[in-house]
């Protein structure tokens, strides 16, 4: 085969590892647990973080608990809940730490909680902007699972430079 992606998917070359990627979950929930379960599968690092301490079923083997979020240039960083208290805290100091993106859940159709959190918080809107919203392809996503392929999907387009949907 000279496609070596076909090969990988037939099982005839070994996908090369991605080492680098650390998923940063924030956030305990269902949609959490789906995310960095999927991104466990795409060579992910699985990372939840929970600043209450919060835990949830169904993370994968190796998952890193912590209540902050890590200060790695490779993270992708997903608030997987937009109605926490602690929304605008843990973003801000999310943007204080090194990550690749840092992201937020929520309907695309309303300005996201974030934005008033983080002025309050005397974040200047250079770096309000860096956080991105919406997230993931446009699917029309409901459950967790769901969610979650929608949002790995939009992340690997991001991390391979492509623009996700069926343009190739």
């Amino acid at each position: 085969m000279s496609d070596p992606t076909c090969g990988v998917a037939h099982g005839h070359a070994a996908a090369e590892p991605a080492s680098d990627r650390v998923l940063v979950a924030v956030f305990a929930s269902p949609v959490a647990a789906a995310l960095l379960r999927l991104g466990a599968g795409c060579g992910y690092a699985p990372v939840l973080v929970d600043p209450a301490g919060r835990d949830v079923d169904g993370l994968p083997e190796g998952t890193v608990v912590l209540t902050a979020v890590p200060d790695e240039p490779h993270a992708d960083v997903v608030a997987c809940d937009h109605h926490r208290e602690e929304l605008g805290e843990v973003l801000r100091d999310a943007l204080a730490v090194r990550t690749r993106w840092i992201g937020v859940m929520g309907n695309p159709h309303h300005e996201g909680p974030h934005v008033a959190a983080l002025a309050a918080l005397g974040v200047p809107d250079d770096e309000v902007a860096r956080v991105h919203r919406p997230i993931g392809l446009n699917i029309g996503s409901r459950a967790p699972a769901e969610i979650a392929v929608s949002t790995l999907a939009g992340l690997l387009a991001d991390r391979n430079g492509r623009p996700g949907g069926f343009d190739f």
